[in-house]
């Protein structure tokens, strides 16, 4: 392999030594050329002054003697000087006594002398005799040319210079050819000795070192070069083995590959069968889920429809005229029924769980409000020697953004299960906000869940043991649909419990605050609470009392208020309130549990009196407060205008073709005051629509001849009904079913069974004014 010329090793080092060398060469040619500039101009100087000082003395004797002729001959002698271009002899009077001039030396160097020392230089000397050194004659002045001198020097520095490159171009001569043989030659043979070989084939011979490098870089490069031949011919041996190695692999590779494939495509052959039954199973699993949702719409429209029938005409007949026992055996009969409602109600509910079909409201409710009437409809399941106490946080927001409907199934199920299984003390519900989420705690002094257990009673149809559902019943499902509807919410269900002590069940909601809590009523007068310090009631009037401004008292018995002065008593004891009767006529509140009223000889001997039955809420407790503190005549007036109230009158048409349902429905509206119209199907609907006018309709969807939904639509495609209230009485409580009704041009929906107080209140709703 040639390397040209320019790119050798040894040119280039050869060029940068000379390079070094003649720049530090220039440079001492430079200092050299400046020191010779220095001397050449102080010798202009001192020549001149020499000159001067030799024609001092004859120029002065001149001067004294004023002899011109002389002075011309001195000044011509001086001009013979190629130097000096013109000098002069002047007396002290200032009279020329002899002068002489030349012109300057013309050169195309003289441009640089003239830079380096000036064009030209005048000198003057002061003439006087020895006789006489302070008397002054006149002067000697003479005018030098430098180019005389200068151009003296330009030569000298001419020759500097061309002597310093001619030496380096000496040296650059003599170390390229030193280089070339001590490194280029060398270096050449080896790059040669490596381009002979065939780096494919291995090859053990070492490369050759040059004669006289065997211990110089040179040297150590053969060396490692040599080393590392004999590595990559190793390697190389190495690989050869391999890869004969890897065609044998190869080869039985090919011969694995080949049964794999015939294994892969029976495989494949077997997986698309299986795809095949899979998609199979899918729309067999579709179609059950499917029919699983029509046999529980069917199921639930079938159950819910007799429901009805049976706990209205319950209902209805509990109001009637019975003797104690046939209003025993009805009350058990309803409270049964109701049972099956709660039963059908939890299934549903988990079946819409486990098809993920469950959707949950977004609307802005009374939470207080919500849980007291919840507990005061569940405080009939309490037995006589439990205590149910609501506890709501004064704190607590006015409007919370949540389901009502989720969150009441969720204290209902938490207030049952704590009621079943207390037999006696207190069962206690606590509502509060805490890090943003609503706090609703439940606490009973039950039988306890044991440990192991605990997570157990969570499951669907499971209890805590089996000797918990012979002796209390129930099916297991509350727990399991109360967990998961804290968990649809993004919530969560805490537990604590200990055997024999009773439970506390914790529910922690993201429900937002919409409204603020509501400033509490300001009353005045002194309220007197005769109770046990253990009780609900201990617990709730200091809470609700003293939020609304009152002063309190609390006392154990009736012994220990013989000197106490108050306005009104509370209490939950009948006989510690006889006892006081006898010492004041103060208004009295009563708190009893539900169904254990005072017979009218009791309530007339402790009059004025107000009972109020357990749970105690805000409102009835405030209303109860207000009216005791009334003076007597306005108590006796407003309970006069209370009695006078009359009943809304309205003309209501009820769609409905079960003559049961009817009958319940016509029965707990007409009781009311409402004149209820019957119509067995949708086209007789719109058929006494058109011959009168009336203010509400009830219409079941189900039903011959032409059904709810149908009988909406033409109903809302008339424009005299446009905003006539159309609200849904109807047997499936499914989801869906509310959606359907409200597409259908409905304004509300009702599932049965309904209570009569759940009717009443959405009559009253959609009534028009």
């Amino acid at each position: 392999m040639e390397i040209p010329l320019t790119q050798r090793l040894s040119f280039k080092q050869a060029g940068l030594t000379v390079l070094v060398a003649f720049i530090i060469g220039a440079l001492l040619s430079l200092v050299q050329i400046g020191v010779d500039y220095a001397s050449e101009d102080a010798a202009i100087n001192r020549e001149i002054r020499a000159l001067m000082d030799i024609s001092h003395n004859p120029a002065a004797r001149i001067a004294y003697n004023i002899d011109a002729e002389l002075a011309q001959e001195l000044v011509a002698g001086l001009r013979r000087s190629p130097a000096v271009i013109g000098a002069r002899i002047v007396d002290n009077n200032g009279d020329t006594l002899a002068s002489t001039s030349q012109s300057p030396t013309e050169s195309r160097y003289r441009i640089l002398s003239d830079f380096l020392f000036g064009s030209s230089r005048h000198f003057e000397t002061r003439l006087s005799v020895e006789h006489a050194p302070d008397e002054q004659l006149g002067s000697l002045q003479l005018d030098i040319d430098t180019y005389a001198f200068g151009s003296n020097f330009i030569k000298r520095s001419m020759l500097t210079l061309i002597n310093g490159f001619a030496r380096s171009l000496l040296l650059s001569v003599v170390l390229l050819v030193l280089f070339y043989f001590m490194l280029t030659k060398p270096l050449s043979e080896v790059i040669q000795a490596l381009a002979g070989r065939d780096l494919r084939t291995p090859d053990r011979k070492r490369l050759p070192c040059p004669p006289g490098h065997e211990h110089d870089e040179i040297g150590v490069l053969v060396d490692v070069a040599n080393r590392q031949l004999a590595s990559i011919s190793t390697e190389i041996e190495h690989r050869r083995n391999a890869e004969d190695r890897l065609t044998d692999y190869l080869g039985e590779l090919e011969a694995i590959v080949s049964a794999r494939t015939m294994e892969l495509k029976a495989a494949n052959s077997r997986l698309s069968r299986s795809n095949e039954e899979l998609e199979q199973a899918r729309h067999n699993a579709l179609a059950m889920a499917h029919a699983r949702s029509i046999f529980l719409a069917n199921m639930s429209h079938e159950i819910r429809t007799p429901l009805n029938g049976l706990l209205g005409m319950l209902a209805l007949s509990l109001e009637g005229p019975l003797n104690s026992e046939q209003r025993q055996q009805l009350s058990i009969a309803h409270d049964s029924g109701k049972v099956l409602v709660d039963l059908l109600n939890d299934i549903l509910d988990l079946s819409k769980f486990e098809a993920g079909q469950l959707e949950l409201e977004n609307i802005a409710f009374d939470l207080g409000t919500l849980v007291e009437g919840t507990a005061s409809l569940l405080s009939q399941n309490a037995l006589p020697g439990v205590e149910l106490t609501c506890l709501i946080d004064p704190q607590l927001p006015a409007q919370v953004l949540g389901d009502p409907t989720r969150v009441r199934q969720i204290v209902s199920n938490l207030l049952s299960n704590a009621l079943k299984f207390t037999r006696e003390g207190r069962v206690d519900i606590r509502v509060s906000t805490t890090a943003g989420k609503v706090r609703i705690e439940v606490c009973d002094t039950g039988i306890g869940i044991a440990e192991d257990a605990q997570a157990r009673i969570f499951q669907p149809f499971t209890q805590a043991a089996a000797d918990i559902t012979r002796q209390f019943g129930g099916t297991g499902l509350g727990l399991a649909l109360t967990r998961r509807l804290c968990e649809a919410m993004q919530g969560q269900l805490q537990l604590s419990s200990t055997p024999g002590s009773g439970s506390r069940f914790i529910a922690l909601l993201p429900l937002p605050s919409l409204q603020p809590a509501i400033t509490p009523p300001q009353l005045t007068g002194r309220i007197l609470a005769i109770c046990g310090a253990g009780t609900g009631l201990a617990e709730l009037l200091p809470q609700l009392i003293g939020s609304w401004g009152l002063d309190y008292q609390r006392l154990d018995s009736a012994e220990q208020a013989d000197d106490s002065d108050f306005d009104v008593l509370i209490s939950d004891c009948p006989s510690c309130m006889a006892r006081l009767r006898k010492q004041t006529a103060a208004p009295t509140i009563l708190v009893t549990a539900y169904g254990s009223f005072l017979d009218a000889e009791q309530a007339r001997l402790l009059a004025p009196l107000e009972q109020v039955a357990r749970p105690l809420t805000r409102q009835h407790l405030l209303q109860a407060l207000n009216h005791a503190l009334q003076q007597p005549e306005e108590r006796l007036a407003s309970a006069q205008v209370g009695v006078a109230a009359p009943h809304k009158q309205a003309r209501v048409l009820l769609v409905e073709d079960n003559p049961v349902n009817q009958l319940v429905a016509k029965g707990m509206l007409g009781k009311h005051g409402m004149q209820v119209v019957l119509a067995n199907n949708g086209e007789q609907a719109l058929e006494r629509l058109h011959e009168e006018n009336f203010d509400l309709v009830l219409m079941d969807c189900n039903m011959p001849v032409m059904d709810g939904y149908e009988a909406s639509r033409r109903i809302r495609d008339n424009p005299t009904w446009q905003h006539l209230p159309i609200i849904a009485l109807t047997a499936n409580a499914l989801s869906e079913e509310r959606e359907r009704c409200l597409a259908a041009g409905m304004n509300d929906y009702l599932a049965k069974p309904f209570r009569r107080e759940e009717l009443l209140a959405l009559v009253d709703q959609w009534l028009p004014t």
